[in-house]
């Protein structure tokens, strides 16, 4: 007994190499952050305190959480039943759907914002026509639909893999018994699918609030946190950016933290 407790306790090779890896994955992410953290509280503190009181900043950044949050609402109402559809069925094109919804993905952001401006700008194709009725150039709403458009593919890709990772006989089982689609949807699927969707939307919202190239060509006013930060470093130089970038970071980490620990208690909705 005690040779096979000994035995089960043994740490094999690969978990080794693996744990160092995550360790040195961990250390240069850590140190990086860390490094302008601790740096402005050590060298500058009272510089973090006159950023954390000044409006303008704490404006961008509250104007880069809640513009992220608008998106990451338009990226679930988009992105989820484009999950659904790409993981439930076959269809001609498919290959190239998902390929143009992973383009934001990869095109430079600059680009990205270019393209948005010839679309939602004052003479472009949508925003053209809208312009009597809602503004998008350096408006909320281009900031909106910059962060939308960069960030939507990491909820669209998440959610196709939670639906894709649900068992199919489920949602028979449940319409065999006389639910219609859509409630075997909103009652088998969709909470088996819910820590994905919980992650697609984390990631999501984070990728908006961090976008900067596509939003600075759309709307550059009203700035957002990094708009603000890029806009404070070129006319000021490091010692007034770093306070408002490190701001950004404690806020983004406290929200980070919260949801993990909320979403740790979604055990229910694990697979065995």
């Amino acid at each position: 007994m005690k040779a096979i407790i000994r035995k089960t306790r043994r740490i094999e090779p690969l978990t080794f190499v693996f744990s160092f890896i995550l360790l040195v994955l961990f250390i240069f992410i850590f140190l990086t952050l860390s490094n302008m953290v601790f740096g402005q509280i050590l060298e500058d503190f009272s510089g973090l305190v006159k950023a954390a009181g000044n409006h303008s900043v704490i404006s961008s950044i509250f104007l880069s959480l809640y513009a992220g949050f608008l998106a990451t609402l338009l990226a679930l109402f988009l992105g989820v039943p484009t999950g659904y559809i790409l993981a439930r069925f076959d269809f001609p094109g498919k290959r190239l759907v998902e390929s143009i919804i992973d383009v934001p993905v990869v095109v430079p952001h600059t680009v990205a914002g270019i393209a948005l401006l010839t679309v939602f700008g004052s003479n472009g194709l949508i925003g053209g026509p809208l312009e009597p009725y809602i503004q998008f150039r350096d408006a909320l709403p281009g900031i909106v639909v910059a962060m939308l458009f960069v960030s939507l593919p990491y909820l669209a890709n998440s959610a196709r893999e939670g639906f894709k990772s649900v068992d199919p006989r489920l949602e028979n089982a449940a319409r065999s018994l006389g639910a219609p689609l859509w409630k075997a949807f909103f009652f088998v699927t969709l909470p088996l699918s819910a820590r994905h969707l919980l992650i697609g939307a984390v990631m999501t919202w984070a990728r908006a609030i961090s976008e900067f190239g596509a939003v600075v060509i759309i709307a550059y006013y009203p700035m957002i946190g990094p708009t603000l930060i890029y806009d404070r470093f070129i006319s000021y130089g490091l010692s007034a950016s770093r306070p408002i970038a490190v701001l950004l970071i404690l806020v983004t980490l406290s929200i980070f933290l919260v949801i993990r620990i909320l979403s740790a208690g979604w055990s229910i909705y694990d697979r065995d």
